[in-house]
């Protein structure tokens, strides 16, 4: 599935992906043990086939268990993301900077910064 096509996470399976990204492979009881908060054993074994359904997540079989892997990049989905916000609410990227250094979520040198790399 192109990740362009891909759907939004929801904040269950955010959180779960994170889990998955952290520890980048690992069996069930690992991805709970990653995630942050006392998340019941099935609800996470739901939220990962989901994740497998949307094409977010993999897994291969040792015996009878499974072990899950990102199908997608954190920087993948972060780029998606952010590309949607910049778009859907800012109409471009552009618009999102300024938005930012006009609410001082950015500072100007951090942006100078960034523009030097940018450059170079």
């Amino acid at each position: 599935m192109d990740t362009a096509n891909r759907k939004e996470l929801t904040k269950a399976e955010e959180q779960v992906m994170q889990a998955i990204w952290k520890i980048e492979k690992g069996f069930a009881n690992e991805i709970v043990a990653a995630v942050d908060s006392e998340v019941a054993y099935n609800t996470v074994l739901t939220v990962v086939r989901i994740l497998e359904q949307k094409g977010f997540v993999a897994h291969e079989t040792f015996n009878r268990s499974n072990r899950y892997y990102p199908l997608v990049s954190r920087e993948e989905y972060m780029q998606q993301m952010l590309g949607r916000v910049a778009h859907n609410w800012f109409g471009s990227a552009r618009a999102l900077v300024s938005f930012l250094v006009d609410r001082k979520a950015v500072s100007l040198e951090d942006l100078e910064t960034i523009t030097k790399e940018l450059e170079s």
